[in-house]
C-alpha cells in the first residue's frame, strides 16, 4: 500500500471521528454557521471597511489580503483541479453530509486556506489578534470537517497554504522584517 493510500486511510479515519450527520443539532447549526462566516465577505468587507479609515495599517492590510488571496486562490485552484480528491460524500458510500459544496474535490479546503490567509494578514498588520482570529481560522477548519465537506487533511493543507502565501507575501511587501 502507498503512502498516499495509507494518509487517505487515516484521514478517513480521523474525519470519522469527527464528521456528525446533519440534524438541527447545536453542533451542526454552529458549525454551519461557522463555515459561513469564511465565505469570503470579511475578506472583501474588512479592508472596505478599514479602507474608510484611511489609515496606513488599513491600506497595508487590504493590499497584503488582496495579493495573498490572489496567489492563494491560484494555488488553491490547481491544487483542487489537478489532484481531484473526492469529498468524502462520494468517496463514501452512504455518507449523507450537511452541506453542498460548490466543487466536487476536496483537498485543499478553500474555506480553510482563505481564513488562514485573513487570520494570518490580521496578525501580521495589527499582532493584537492572535489567539481569537487563528481560533475562528481553525473553527472554520473544524467546521467544514463536522459538515461532511472535507478531510482533515484537506483543513490542514488549507491551513498551511492560507498562513504560508500570506506570511511569503507579507515578505515580499516588507510586512515582515
Amino acid at each position: 500500500m502507498g503512502i498516499f493510500y495509507k494518509l487517505h486511510d487515516l484521514d478517513a479515519r480521523l474525519f470519522s471521528l469527527i464528521f456528525r450527520h446533519p440534524e438541527n443539532t447545536l453542533t451542526w447549526i454552529t458549525a454551519r454557521s461557522i463555515s459561513r462566516s469564511a465565505d469570503g465577505y470579511l475578506l472583501v468587507l474588512t479592508p472596505l471597511l478599514l479602507g474608510v479609515m484611511n489609515s496606513a495599517s488599513a491600506m497595508l492590510l487590504s493590499k497584503l489580503i488582496l495579493v495573498s488571496i490572489l496567489i492563494e486562490r491560484c494555488i488553491y485552484l490547481l491544487l483542487k483541479n489537478g489532484l481531484r480528491r473526492k469529498r468524502p460524500g462520494e468517496a463514501m458510500p452512504g455518507l449523507r453530509h450537511a452541506i453542498q459544496a460548490a466543487d466536487r474535490f476536496s483537498f485543499p479546503s478553500g474555506h480553510t486556506s482563505a481564513a488562514f490567509v485573513y487570520a494570518t494578514a490580521l496578525v501580521l498588520v495589527y499582532t493584537e489578534p492572535v489567539f481569537a482570529v487563528y481560533l475562528w481560522a481553525c473553527a472554520v477548519g473544524l467546521s467544514r470537517v463536522i459538515l461532511g465537506a472535507h478531510y482533515p487533511g484537506d483543513t490542514l493543507a488549507g491551513a498551511a497554504i492560507g498562513t504560508s502565501v500570506t506570511c511569503w507575501t507579507a515578505a515580499q511587501l516588507g510586512v515582515m522584517t
